[in-house]
This record gives C-alpha cells, sequence and structure tokens, in this order.
C-alpha cells in the first residue's frame, strides 16, 4: 500500500477529522514506530508502519457507515459547537462508529442529511463539480409572480459572507400549493451557506418554512428526529452521483405541509321525541323509566311471590304431566321395555288398591301415625351354659365358662381382641 499523509491515516480511523488529527500531530501526542512525530505531511503506511495515538496503537480503517438522517428545526449541523446549541450529533449517538454531515442545514432548516464517515464521498457529493440535485420544500411569505419566479430560474446575484457576490445557478421553482402564503419546490445543484433564503430575499419575499425533501437520489423517508442506515444500492447511486454520473432521481415522497388537524365536532340536529302512544307513558332520557300496566314490578327480591304462585295451576299441572323425565340408565340384560307402575296417590292412577307400606328409606317422606307398623320389643335369648357378659364390667366370657378348664386367668395378652369359645367338632 503507498504512503499516505499521516493525519488522513488518522481520520480513516475514525480518531478525529483531518484538522483535529494535524492538532495531535504538533502537539506531539503521535508516535510513528517509537518516534514521536510533530512535522504536518509527514507519510506512512499503515500496514507495515506502527502508529500510536496518545499510546493506542491504530487498527486500521474503520468500517464505512451510511445514515440518512431527518433533521428537526432546532439543531445545528455540525459536530461540535462553542454555544453549547444541541447538534445533529445528539440525534445519532446509537450510531455504530463516528459519522459527521455532508453538507449542512441552518438553525432553522428541517429535512434529509447524509451522515458518514466515508471521506471521499462526503468530499465528492459536496463538490460544485458534481452538480447534485437538491430538492427543498419552501413556504414564502406573500405570493410572487411569475416574473420573480423566471429570475430565480434564470439565477440572481446573492451576497456571501465577506461582501464577496456571486451569482447563483439556474434553478428549477414549482408552485405546490397556492394561498397567501404559497409552497413552493425548489431544485438546485449548488450548496452555498443559505442558498435558498437569500434567493428569496433578493426579489422581496421572506422565507418561513424550508425543508430538504431530496438529496441526490436519496428521498426523506423517516420521521423527524429518526435516522436509518442506507442500503447497498443507496450507496453505489451516491457514488455514482458523487463520480458526476447522471442518476434517476426518485419520485417526489407525499409529505404533509401542515400538521393534521383535528377533526371538526359535528352537531347532530334537535330531532323532536316521538309522542306516545295512547295508553303507554312518555319516557324521557335520563328519567327512571314508568312501570308497565300489564306488569307488575318488585323493588327487590323479598318483594318477588313464592315460586308456586308464579304460575296458574293450570300451567303448572300441564307442564308436570307432559314434562319429560331424564332417562336413566338401562341394567344388564334389560330389553328397555318395562312395564308401567301406577302409584295409588296420583289422579290418574288404574288401580283401587291401596298402596304396601314399604320401610322408610333415607331421605324419604315420613308415613303417618296410622301407616306405621306397632313396635314389638324382642325378648332377649336364654342363655344355657354360658355366662352373659354385662358391658361396663370387669369379668369376661372366657374358656373357664367351659367344664374341664381351670378358674385360672387366661394367658392372652391384654390388646388380643376377644374371640368366643371354639366348638367341637363332631
Amino acid at each position: 500500500m503507498p504512503a499516505e499523509r499521516l493525519q488522513k491515516i488518522i481520520a480513516a480511523a475514525g480518531i478525529a477529522s483531518r484538522r483535529k488529527s494535524e492538532e495531535l500531530i504538533t502537539s506531539g501526542r503521535v508516535i510513528v514506530n517509537g518516534q514521536v512525530v510533530t512535522e504536518l505531511g509527514t507519510k506512512a503506511d499503515p500496514e507495515t508502519d506502527h502508529i500510536r495515538v496518545d499510546g493506542k496503537l491504530l487498527q486500521g480503517p474503520e468500517r464505512f457507515t451510511y445514515v440518512a438522517l431527518n433533521k428537526p428545526k432546532g439543531y445545528v449541523t455540525t459536530v461540535s459547537d462553542e454555544k453549547k446549541r444541541p447538534t445533529v450529533m445528539d440525534l445519532v449517538g446509537k450510531v455504530k462508529g463516528r459519522v459527521y454531515p455532508v453538507g449542512r442545514l441552518d438553525w432553522a432548516s428541517e429535512g434529509l442529511i447524509l451522515m458518514t464517515n466515508d471521506g471521499a464521498l462526503a468530499n465528492g457529493l459536496m463538490k460544485a463539480s458534481s452538480n447534485v440535485p437538491k430538492v427543498y420544500v419552501v413556504k414564502v411569505a406573500g405570493q410572487p409572480d411569475e416574473v420573480k419566479l423566471d429570475k430565480l430560474r434564470r439565477g440572481v446575484s446573492i451576497a456571501e459572507k465577506g461582501g464577496r457576490r456571486v451569482r447563483t445557478a439556474p434553478a428549477k421553482i414549482r408552485l405546490i400549493r397556492e394561498g397567501d402564503n404559497p409552497w413552493l419546490e425548489v431544485t438546485i445543484i449548488e450548496g452555498r451557506n443559505r442558498q435558498v433564503r437569500k434567493m428569496f430575499e433578493e426579489v422581496g419575499h421572506h422565507v418561513e418554512k424550508i425543508r430538504r425533501v431530496q438529496y441526490g437520489p436519496l428521498a426523506l423517508d423517516v420521521p423527524p428526529g429518526d435516522w436509518r442506515n442506507l442500503t447497498l444500492l443507496e450507496v453505489a447511486k451516491l457514488k455514482s452521483a458523487a463520480a458526476g454520473e447522471r442518476v434517476p432521481s426518485p419520485p417526489s415522497p407525499e409529505i404533509s405541509l401542515h400538521p393534521p388537524k383535528a377533526a371538526a365536532k359535528t352537531t347532530k340536529p334537535f330531532r323532536a321525541p316521538r309522542p306516545a302512544p295512547a295508553g303507554k307513558p312518555s319516557y324521557r332520557p335520563g328519567t327512571p323509566k314508568p312501570a308497565h300496566p300489564g306488569k307488575s314490578t318488585f323493588k327487590s327480591r323479598s318483594d318477588k311471590p313464592p315460586f308456586s304462585e308464579r304460575r296458574p295451576p293450570a300451567a303448572r299441572s300441564a307442564s308436570t304431566k307432559f314434562g319429560k323425565k331424564r332417562s336413566e340408565p338401562r341394567s344388564f340384560g334389560s330389553t328397555g321395555f318395562e312395564p308401567k307402575r301406577f302409584d295409588s296417590k296420583r289422579p290418574d292412577s288404574r288401580s283401587s288398591e291401596p298402596r304396601r307400606s314399604e320401610p322408610r328409606r333415607f331421605g324419604s317422606k315420613p308415613e303417618s301415625p296410622s301407616e306405621q307398623r306397632p313396635f314389638k320389643a324382642r325378648s332377649p335369648r336364654p342363655t344355657t351354659g354360658k355366662r352373659s357378659f354385662v358391658p361396663g364390667s370387669s369379668s369376661r366370657p372366657g374358656n373357664s365358662s367351659r367344664p374341664g378348664n381351670s378358674s385360672r386367668p387366661s394367658p392372652r395378652p391384654a390388646n388380643r381382641p376377644f374371640r368366643g369359645p371354639k366348638r367341637p367338632h363332631r
């Protein structure tokens, strides 16, 4: 690789700009192959020479980054500001690598700005011979006539810093929106300081708002204050435009010139209430509804009548008579056709014989005293040859009750369950 100037190598590595790199060299903060270099114009080879800045070894040129930013109003297009005003660098703080703006927009202007660390591309785009078109949307005070617009299209003489006057290149101007303060689309190929504002000041109209919507092959497509990385195709088009080649411009983006207005509140026309029919009370919104003449109203749950009184007896008997019963599961071996049983207590029973009383089951209705069976006390069984055991007594019947056994206590443990005497097998 051929040797390059030291400040260019430092700027390509992303340490600082070329001007700052020159200050680093003159202050003795750069070391090349172990020797301090303080002379400007010294050349070195970044592939073979060891270059250190403040003791840190350079790792070669950094990766190029290309960013499209939508600058809002109130930011200065510079890397650092002496007056401590907000800069565009505050908006791209999350971008990887060191980037700087290509071109400038003043504090009151807004729109598209290209930011990159590719110095060759930035110099090619800002060169006057490249003729990269820049499109602005401008709102001017007053209505400029066609004579003034033709004068701007041909080019006017404006004053630059220091009092020197220069003539602008021909521009394209198109009316976008008519009004007392119309909106115009202005396309120029130069990039002088505050050029569009000075052009309209020469014809007697003040620029109220200005926004850049296109820069060469790039179009503004991000919201204010936001940014995005460029694609490889967009970078290739920018390099072609910087080389002086003619690149087709993208279609003009549809950007709202004014913020969207709030929708006006539509008031509904007053409609008179319908007349209430005869026999029906009128109801007005916001008032409690009146009671229906054919329906009874209840204020609380306790005021409701019992369930048995809610329907007439005829309806209850009809629903009971014709109601469907839940089908029960069939038992094993049943055919599904069983004889119908009739109840003597039901009015539609076919049998007049009295029903036999059955023992009471759990949950069944208790029988009347006339239907209950008389209670018979059971007599105790006679005990022949055995001792009867009285609960609560200490003596228990054991094997001693059998003949031939001694009266000594049984050797079984106390926790063994009691078993009766075994009968002899016959």
